[in-house]
């Protein structure tokens, strides 16, 4: 968690100052740093997922730039994921409402390339949508899954 939010603070701007394009570079710095994960297809993975949700309050749209990987007992046996999420949230809009919701995933130690998954990502309509709104919290945090 600390390297996202290091890489958040790269500019020397304090995460609440930060726009859309800043937290997706910031995240996809974080998403190149490679770790000692085990040896399956799932390990170590990046989500880009967003909609409107109401887990806390009213109706909010939410940009969740997550990193998860994969936690092995000391038999090498799955034990959990361990998530790291950098959310963006953002005023209710009727543009970023229209969006729906989406998720995509990468994942290190396959076939996949990261830079093509974030140019499929970037060249989508919706990102154009979001990325003209400014975030009003990002939240940066880590969870057992």
């Amino acid at each position: 968690m600390h390297l996202l939010q290091d890489e958040l603070q790269a500019g020397q701007r304090a995460v609440a100052d930060l726009n859309t394009e800043d937290a997706w570079s910031a995240f996809l710095r974080f998403g190149r740093a490679r770790f000692d994960t085990p040896d399956t297809p799932d390990a170590d993975g990046l989500l880009f997922q967003y909609g409107t949700y109401s887990f806390d309050g009213p109706p909010t749209f939410s940009l969740d730039l997550t990193r998860q990987f994969e936690i092995n007992d000391s038999s090498g046996d799955h034990h959990h994921y361990l998530q790291v999420h950098c959310e963006l949230r953002y005023d209710s809009a009727a543009p970023l409402s229209a969006l729906g919701s989406f998720e995509s995933w990468f994942f290190h130690d396959t076939e996949d390339d990261l830079d093509q998954w974030a140019e499929g990502l970037t060249g989508r309509g919706a990102w154009a949508v979001v990325r003209e709104h400014r975030p009003v919290e990002i939240r940066v945090y880590r969870e057992q899954v």
